[in-house]
């Protein structure tokens, strides 16, 4: 009996000992449990934003929180371009990025002041540039309800292409069907006499290629995203981009709060200012190889003529005008805004 006893405590000890030496262990499991968090990205894998911006931040994501927050890119988008931001807002995926345009209604009028024309011919200081004033300014975040704001950024100048003609003067634009991104360019390509058509970027080589749209407004390193370099002859560039698309990049509010603050903090460092000169960047290079190609495909890049730039200028400042009145309903000065985007690009209009 006093052996049985004594096995017995023997065993208690035991368990009690490898309880002890097993609690830190789970405790530790538990306090730095990993949160795995989906991005749905429906750019090109290979585009340049993908590989040299939303891929670079994502792993950064984890290195800076230590391992316990981590992105996984999917390989193939979860649902349409346009309806991404909807996707991250109701917990379709955790993490999108997308054009304010490509929405219908008017949820963020506000985002349009990085959508006019002569605001930029860099797409880093553009991006700092709405990043600061949007979200600072114009409460960027009220805008994008049921997500967490985590960057916001535009593309570089945007360039006017066609396969019919040059366009000298206002005049040569009529009756072209151009694809536009909507926003504000599609407003203006309609005033100078185009006829928009909106589709998303991956629609464009079959319609152009087919005929039935004449040209595109896109950034230059679009056509060599898109492959359409055998289907554009004509490039028109204006000072500071003939208009230009804002995007965002968002989590879903319910998820990042899961995020401990301290790890949020960790996150917004290399969101933000720094993410918007990460993709700037990655814009600005993309821009650079994609003219190369262009010249070398034989496709004519000019500038815009002064009656051309003059014409813009004319329905540009108007948009503006309008622009202006429609935010100060809501308390913001949208011309003091407009003013310090374009100081901060070093543009003059």
């Amino acid at each position: 009996m006093e052996f049985l006893k004594t096995k017995v405590a023997r065993r208690t000890l035991l368990g009690m000992a490898t309880a002890a030496m097993l609690a830190p262990t789970a405790f530790a499991t538990a306090a730095y449990a990993e949160t795995k968090l989906v991005l749905s990205s429906w750019l090109p894998p290979r585009h340049p934003i993908v590989v040299n911006a939303i891929k670079p931040w994502a792993k950064e994501v984890k290195k800076v929180t230590d391992g316990r927050v981590s992105v996984r890119v999917l390989a193939k988008p979860a649902g349409a371009p346009p309806a991404h931001f909807d996707m991250a807002a109701d917990g379709v995926v955790d993490i999108t990025y997308g054009l304010h345009s490509f929405t219908k209604d008017n949820r963020f009028q506000r985002s349009r002041i990085g959508q006019f024309s002569f605001l930029g011919d860099d797409a880093v200081s553009g991006s700092k540039a709405f990043w600061d004033v949007y979200a600072n300014d114009l409460d960027a975040q009220a805008e994008h309800k049921g997500t967490k704001v985590l960057g916001l950024f535009v593309h570089g100048p945007g360039v006017f292409h066609n396969n019919v003609r040059k366009l000298n003067t206002p005049a040569d634009i009529e009756g072209l069907k151009i694809r536009v991104p909507g926003g504000y360019i599609a407003d203006l390509a309609s005033d100078l006499g185009a006829s928009p058509l909106f589709m998303p970027s991956g629609e464009v080589y079959e319609t152009l290629s087919r005929g039935i749209i004449d040209g595109v407004t896109f950034t230059y390193e679009a056509l060599t995203a898109f492959k359409l370099l055998d289907h554009v002859k004509y490039s028109m560039r204006v000072p500071g981009g003939i208009y230009n698309t804002t995007w965002f990049l968002v989590m879903n509010e319910g998820k990042w709060g899961e995020i401990s603050a301290e790890d949020q903090a960790a996150i917004m460092a290399i969101s933000g200012d720094a993410f918007a000169e990460r993709v700037g960047k990655a814009w600005n290079g993309a821009d650079e190889k994609a003219i190369e190609r262009i010249n070398k495909a034989g496709i004519e890049i000019y500038d815009a003529s002064p009656e051309m730039v003059a014409a813009i200028k004319e329905k540009a400042a108007a948009y503006e005008t309008e622009w202006a009145k429609a935010v100060a309903e809501d308390g913001f000065d949208g011309a003091a805004a407009l003013d310090k985007f374009r100081k901060s690009t070093g543009v003059e209009n």
